[in-house]
């Protein structure tokens, strides 16, 4: 044999012994890896067997029918098909997360946030040596962080923000070598930002954000050599800010926002941080002047500031800041005696991109440059209002042809208003309130259409209103008063059907009669003409204004009667006609106004007897001073019976004397039974004050509601339980009575909050209050309630999530709804002294009469805004899913935290998706889903069950097509002020007076339909 040649040509023997040998080998690798993939099929069964809930079906697949690495969202590797990833986002899943997860020894990704995955992370992941990305957030995980997280030593990314986890950050996590991006912001830590975390110096990001950790930031963080973003925002910090965060010179985002760090921004910080894109230290309790080097941010879009104690000029160059676009530095304490301070203003000129210009509450004390004019034209918000700004008002701000939001109230300005300001064509709201503006109102005003909210109260204008204002149909509300304003109002004011929320034209000079073509102001809610020089008759064409809820005359010339029309404004809370020359008798209808709280007819020449029914039986209601022949009414008032009319005497014979004393004894007897026959019924009629203001004990409450028994029970909150019950034996009317979990930490004082509220807000759209027990049970327990009108049909949420389809709202009514709860809110933000912000707003707080018309109740969680009450608490308030997000963030309460609520609640309403439902998640939120439908995939998004009423109507089924689209254009603009109105940024969020008057602009197009 040859042995050089080769084997497999010698025998054929040779050649099949190699491939026996390769079969073999195959067979056991095989082998080898099918008993592993069998692990892994097992462990995912397991991981299925635990989820309680999947309503998208994203476990479907998740069967002996197709391989698992085939299952959704499972990924296996493409050599030895093991399992390498679990992505299932945002799936509405339910339940825990198996132990068994740890047996997928290959796994690199495990992805299962925005699902409500509750318990603990189960403590042995620390078995996945090679898992790289670890993503939990937006669950409902509770307990601590695992402290043997330690020994997934490959772990890049951990991701448990948004969750319930509780106790210290672990300092094993510090042991991680690879890990670059840490989140667990939005949970419930506390013990401090540990030092350790320095020894992480691989870390890109870090958000600890929305934690109660407390303590300072340790100065060992400055090791973070590639640290790029740092979150710390609402951790309830204090201390300084340390030194070595300032070197951390790739650092792009910077938040701090929200503690209470103390000290001052190093003078260099400008160079230490070339790199800072987004820097946000607003809301604690820095000092010292903004250094300059800010100037060399030449990357920076955003900075905040704002709420701080930063002093001094500002002399920050603003030049190189190119890419900026959002500049806040508002209630600061800025500000010297040099007339130039403002010059800043003019090395603004390059930034192009500026959106938001925030210099509110500063107390700058300078002039407003000419330069004001250079800014960018795609500003859309100017804040200048409360400083001590002077001089005149630059001709050159007409060059900001972008602005929408002009605000510059309260200050010195002096001058013109200038005529320029008629450039302004998307300027929705303008401020000049409380300065010193003299001259006349410019002409040129009636060239912004877009113009929705104008304040020029408090000045020293003078000369006519001009008729131009005709011209801004879009105007909802208009404030002229306390100026020097003369002649007469112009009939195109009252013809801007858009004025909606208040007409204010007090404290002026304006004279004439009141035009008949105030009656076209159907939709107003308020008019102010008092202390003027009207005269004439109130006109019959008032009765017109049907909407009014407050309507104040006092202190003009009128003269004549009360018209009878005025029957027709049954929804006045206040009326004020004092201080004319009105005459005749009291109209009876005023006793029939249900919702009047306030009525003031003093120093006028009104005469006969006072009613004694309705507003009238109560004197601290209404005042009747100066009006000498008025006789009557209740016995508080003090005044003389009324006497029935003298007949003239005449001289009798002597003989007919006992004729007509017998008669005269007979017509008396007779008047005097009628009399008091009429009295009894009257009074029997009549409610008692003490009725409408009724005192109730815990036994009557206790008997009302059957022993506040579970049968009863239609309502449980964290403060309280609402029963409905029966007051009065002899009245089978139904109240219901909210009970106070006194034990429970905040409920004494949302007692005394929701108190405060009731007694100092009134509106039609409000639940009415009865009564309140304050007293102790019959164990010797504080014992606190409210009594309030039963609403009959429920509340909002009842409606909008039934199971039946027979108890769904039309459009219709959710539209007139949704005008009921936006009236409340414009009433409680803009017509309140002090305002009040409700910090509750959401379907199950919004109760429906008979009627279906809303009733906005619970304010156990109110502020009014600029008392103690607005800052008697902190943290976040509100309902998940409806609190605004800078809430979130350790900010206080205001208005527009209430329009986001409004907001969430409108689009639930229109989309019948609750906003915490399953489908939503980190990356698609309610406000993101309808977003993303407008404008063409409006009806993608809509509940289509509001729209059956037009598919039962014959005339819709003829003219479908056309009819439909003009149903899809009134359904677009109702999500779009939705859209509008929960915006991330407050200040892009629509005001509620504008809320109303688009929805009932929308109101009467469906209505015409």
């Amino acid at each position: 044999m040859n042995l050089k040649q080769p084997i497999a040509s010698s025998s054929p023997f040779y050649f099949l012994f190699y491939v026996l040998v390769i079969l073999l080998t195959s067979t056991i690798i095989s082998a080898f890896y099918d008993g592993k993939n069998e692990t892994d099929h097992k462990a995912l069964l397991h991981i299925k067997l635990m989820i309680t809930k999947d309503p998208y079906g994203a476990l479907t697949s998740w069967n002996n029918s197709l391989h698992f690495c085939d299952w959704t969202g499972v990924t296996c590797g493409k050599r030895h098909r093991r399992v390498t990833a679990i992505v299932l986002e945002s799936q509405g899943l339910e339940g825990m997360l198996s132990p068994h997860v740890t047996n997928l020894s290959f796994l690199r990704v495990l992805s299962i946030g925005n699902n409500s995955f509750t318990g603990a992370i189960p403590y042995k992941l620390s078995g996945l040596s090679r898992l790289r990305f670890l993503y939990l957030s937006r669950n409902k995980f509770n307990g601590i962080i695992p402290t043997n997280l330690s020994s997934c030593s490959n772990l890049e990314e951990l991701i448990l923000s948004r969750n319930e986890l509780v106790g210290n950050i672990p300092e094993e996590i510090s042991l991680l070598p690879k890990l670059t991006y840490l989140s667990l912001s939005y949970n419930k830590l506390t013990g401090g930002i540990p030092p350790f975390l320095g020894n992480s110096t691989s870390m890109k990001i870090l958000s600890l954000a929305i934690n109660p950790l407390g303590g300072s930031i340790p100065n060992t963080l400055g090791h973070w050599e590639v640290l790029k973003e740092l979150y710390f925002g609402g951790c309830n910090l204090s201390g300084t800010i340390p030194e070595s965060l300032y070197n951390l010179s790739l650092l792009m985002n910077f938040s701090l926002a929200s503690n209470q760090l103390t000290g001052s921004l190093p003078p260099t910080i400008g160079a230490m941080l070339p790199n800072l894109v987004f820097f946000q230290i607003s809301e604690n309790q820095l000092t010292g002047p903004l250094p300059p080097s800010i100037s060399n941010f030449s990357k920076l879009r955003h900075l905040q500031v704002h709420d701080n104690h930063f002093s001094g000029k500002l002399t920050t160059n603003f030049e190189k800041l190119t890419d900026i676009y959002y500049l806040d530095i508002t209630n600061n304490l800025f500000g010297s005696e040099d007339a130039n301070e403002m010059m800043f203003i003019d090395s603004m000129k390059n930034c192009t991109k500026l959106k938001t210009l925030a210099l509110a509450n500063c107390n700058f004390q300078g002039v407003l440059p000419t330069s004001i004019g250079n800014l960018s034209n795609q500003l859309r918000i100017l804040f200048l209002q409360n400083n001590e700004l002077h001089g005149n008002i630059p001709s050159s701000i007409g060059n900001l042809v972008g602005l929408e939001l002009l605000y510059s109230g309260s200050n010195r300005f002096t001058g013109n208003i200038p005529s320029t300001i008629g450039k302004l064509q998307n300027l929705q709201e303008a401020q000049f309130y409380k300065n010193r503006l003299s001259g006349q109102i410019p002409d040129s005003i009636g060239n912004l259409s877009s113009l929705i909210y104008l304040d020029l109260y408090s000045n020293k204008l003078e000369g006519v209103i001009p008729s131009s204002l005709g011209n801004c149909h879009n105007l909802l509300m208009l404030y002229l008063g306390d100026n020097k304003l003369n002649g007469k109002i112009p009939t195109q004011v009252f013809q801007l059907s858009s004025l909606s929320i208040e007409l204010a034209l007090s404290h002026n000079n304006l004279c004439g009669p009141l035009p008949t073509e105030v009656g076209d102001l159907k939709m107003l809610s308020k008019l102010d003409l008092s202390y003027n020089n009207l005269s004439g008759n109130i006109p019959s064409s008032l009765g017109g204004c049907a909407s009014l809820s407050w309507l104040y005359l006092e202190g003009n010339l009128f003269q004549g009667t009360i018209p009878p029309s005025l029957s027709s404004l049954k929804g006045l809370v206040e009326l004020d006609i004092s201080q004319n020359n009105l005459s005749g008798d009291i109209p009876q209808f005023l006793e029939r106004f249900s919702n009047l709280k306030y009525l003031n007819l003093s120093y006028n020449d009104f005469e006969s007897e006072v009613p004694m029914v309705g507003l009238f039986a109560n004197a601290s209601g209404f005042s009747i001073l100066g009006n000498s022949r008025l006789c009557g009414g209740i016995v508080e008032l003090g005044l003389s019976k009324c006497k029935g009319k003298t007949k003239s005497k005449k001289k009798f014979h002597v003989f007919v004397i006992p004729i007509l004393i017998a008669s005269t004894l007979f017509t008396i007897t007779c008047f005097a039974y009628a009399w008091c026959k009429n009295k009894r019924k009257s009074q029997q009629s009549q409610p008692s004050t003490n009725e409408r203001f009724m005192k109730v004990s815990y036994d009557q409450l206790l008997k009302a509601t059957n022993g506040f028994s579970e049968a009863n029970l239609i309502g449980k909150g964290g403060f309280s339980s609402v029963y409905k019950g029966i007051l009065d034996e002899d009245d089978d009317r139904f109240v219901a009575v909210k009970v106070l979990h006194l034990h429970n930490r905040g409920a004494q004082r949302s007692f005394m909050r929701e108190c405060e509220a009731w007694r100092s807000i009134r509106h039609r759209n409000l639940l009415r209050i009865i009564t309140s027990c304050s007293s102790i049970d019959f164990q010797g327990n504080d014992f606190k309630a409210l009594v309030y009108e039963f609403m009959p049909k429920g509340s909002l949420h009842d409606w909008l999530h039934s199971s039946e389809s027979t108890s769904r709202l039309n459009l219709l009514q959710i539209l007139n709804i949704l005008i009921d709860v936006a009236s409340v809110l414009d009433y409680i933000h803009n017509q309140c002294v002090p305002p009040v912000v409700h910090g509750d707003i959401k379907p199950s707080n919004i109760l429906l009469d008979d009627d279906m018309v809303a009733h906005v109740g619970d304010f156990g969680l109110a502020r009014f805004l600029g008392t103690s009450y607005s800052n008697s608490s902190t943290g976040t308030r509100g309902t998940i899913g409806y609190v605004a997000p800078e809430y979130g963030l350790g900010n206080e309460m205001t208005s527009n935290g209430d329009v986001y609520s409004f907001g969430i609640l409108l689009l639930e309403a229109m989309s019948g998706k609750k906003p915490t439902g399953d489908i939503f998640n980190e990356s698609l939120s309610l406000h993101n889903f309808v977003s993303m439908a407008l404008p063409d995939h409006v009806m993608d998004v809509i509940d289509l069950n509001i729209l059956n009423v037009y598919q039962e109507d014959e005339t819709f089924m003829q003219k479908k097509e056309e009819t439909m689209m003009k149903i899809e254009d009134c359904l677009r603009s109702i999500l779009k002020i939705g859209v509008s109105s929960t915006m991330d940024s407050p200040l892009e969020r629509m005001d509620m007076k504008n809320v109303v008057h688009e929805l009932k602009h929308i109101l009467v197009k469906i209505q015409n339909i």
